[in-house]
């Protein structure tokens, strides 16, 4: 038995303030199915991001997929991933009615919707909805031997989990359009250079710049992450000018909070801010 769709760990920040923070560590684990997303994937994942929402000591999250189990020397080994796809089994037979629900309430827009910062760590295939899942995230750090792509138009079905709006979005009309029709599969290098991910790593390098991101970020006002991480999505939802309006409101906001003192006090003394979060 594999265990949970998803695992949950975390990691203490040390020094963090406030005290108690963590990273949270969400790792997809069906690595006999090279981590491909099924319902109780997509229930577990909703499930931990309410959970996260409501507890403080949560500062960033970091979602990763498992190692493949080791086979036996007659076997061949399955090759590593952070999630290929969706699990097409469950596609089969299904109707638009059957499949609604589903869709309409799902993790891509639960980790979405997240106030928290989230870094999707890719090592490996992250592909169809692993790479929505990975879209969904605020920061992508992959491995060199990572691949992406988009392939549903192999199946006669496009991307469902906010593919074609956030690529689009990322990498500009013209390759989303070409990732998403043509199907195929997209390199590290390739993908890095189209700006899909912030970050290429050598492998082993992946987990230490992962949680090493995470723990600068963890190193942040809470408070004042929630309201960047809002302020650049007003860039992705509002008209420019709606935009800069938002972005002035919430920065002239942040001049009444306890925490903007605590960093401007910290900046003269030349010490280390110990905020409060609020």
């Amino acid at each position: 038995m594999e265990g949970p769709a998803v695992l949950i760990e975390q990691i203490e920040v040390e020094n963090s303030s406030p005290s108690g923070g963590v990273i949270s560590i969400w790792t997809l684990n069906r690595p006999d199915k090279l981590n491909a997303l099924n319902s109780e994937s997509h229930l577990l994942i909703k499930e931990n991001c309410k959970l996260a929402e409501e507890n403080p000591n949560i500062r960033c999250i970091i979602i990763k997929g498992s190692k493949p189990t080791e086979t036996s020397q007659n076997k061949k080994q399955k090759p590593v991933s952070f999630a290929a796809g969706a699990d097409i089994s469950e596609f089969s037979e299904k109707k638009s009615s059957d499949v609604r629900p589903f869709f309409e309430d799902n993790a891509w827009e639960a980790v979405w919707n997240l106030s928290k910062p989230t870094i999707a760590m890719i090592d490996g295939f992250a592909l169809g909805g692993g790479l929505e899942l990975a879209l969904s995230c605020d920061i992508r750090i992959a491995s060199t031997r990572s691949t992406f792509g988009q392939p549903e138009i192999n199946l006669g079905l496009i991307p469902g989990g906010g593919g074609s709006q956030r690529l689009c979005r990322l990498i500009g009309y013209g390759k989303a359009m070409e990732i998403i029709l043509s199907g195929r599969m997209i390199s590290a290098n390739e993908s890095f250079e189209m700006g899909i991910i912030n970050k290429l790593v050598e492998p082993e390098k992946l987990e230490p710049t992962s949680i090493g991101l995470a723990k600068e970020i963890s190193s942040k006002s809470p408070y004042t992450i929630k309201v960047a991480k809002k302020a650049v999505r007003f860039a992705l939802e509002m008209p420019f000018s709606k935009g800069i309006e938002s972005e002035r409101n919430a920065f002239i906001s942040l001049f009444d909070t306890k925490d903007k003192e605590i960093g401007i006090k910290s900046y003269f003394e030349r010490t280390n801010p110990e905020w409060i979060g609020e």
